[in-house]
């Protein structure tokens, strides 16, 4: 089983971290500032890091920097909440996520399995096919940024298929409106914050309503998922 760095001065956060990641079988290591958590980062052989921004000693930007420099390890930033800025530094530094602060823990363990299976994608000999994305009779061509159900082309919007695109690229994982808005809106977007859910309900009628299929579900209280047929 992987093994999971946590960077995290708050004793009970980093507690509570640790107990769910061994109770789902992953081995833990603990830091408590930045030096010492740089140090694990780059020689406890870990494959995973969850990295606060506020820490003593060097802060989470500045870690994610310097491990960047010399590892592709997957990172996953926990920043506070609503704080666009961290957000996007942490990104530009090379994080491959981010978690906001109060999180639910099947969120983050769903985003940990996510960046350790793309990791392991990404180092394996065998070419990862990225030019398509589909569930069941959906699916979306990359290359002409075009989309079609049971072959049939969609009429959609850019952004129609942007939130789309989105949403399947996090196949299988609940994602919440602030993400979407950040990742297909961009973070410069200060409008009305749920333009989400109207743009949710407009590939629903063009989708779901069309086909008489359910390919968007609501997540109460998170946000939105598509899943993979069974």
């Amino acid at each position: 089983m992987a093994k999971i760095l946590v960077v995290e001065d708050e004793a009970k956060i980093a507690r509570f971290v640790e107990l769910e990641l061994k109770y789902e079988g992953y081995e833990v290591e603990i830091a408590s500032d930045g030096r010492t958590g740089l140090d694990k980062a780059l020689h406890a052989g870990v494959d995973l890091v969850l990295l606060d921004i506020m820490l003593p000693g060097l802060s989470g930007i500045e870690v994610c920097r310097r491990v960047r420099m010399e590892s592709e390890v997957p990172i996953i930033m926990l920043t506070a909440k609503d704080d666009v800025t961290d957000k996007v530094a942490g990104l530009d530094m090379g994080a491959d996520d981010y978690m906001t602060k109060p999180f639910a823990i099947e969120e983050l363990l769903a985003r940990i399995r996510v960046a350790l299976n793309r990791h392991a994608k990404k180092g394996s000999a065998e070419p990862v096919k990225t030019d398509e994305l589909e569930v069941g009779e959906l699916k979306l061509n990359l290359a002409s940024h075009s989309a079609h159900y049971g072959g049939e082309e969609l009429a959609l919007t850019k952004k129609e298929y942007e939130l789309l695109e989105y949403l399947l690229k996090n196949k299988n994982i609940a994602v919440t409106r602030e993400q979407l808005l950040n990742n297909v809106w961009g973070y410069e977007y200060f409008g009305d914050t749920n333009v989400v859910d109207v743009y949710i309900r407009y590939l629903r009628q063009k989708i779901d309503d069309k086909y008489g299929v359910h390919i968007i579900s609501t997540v109460r209280g998170v946000g939105y998922i598509i899943k993979d047929e069974r």
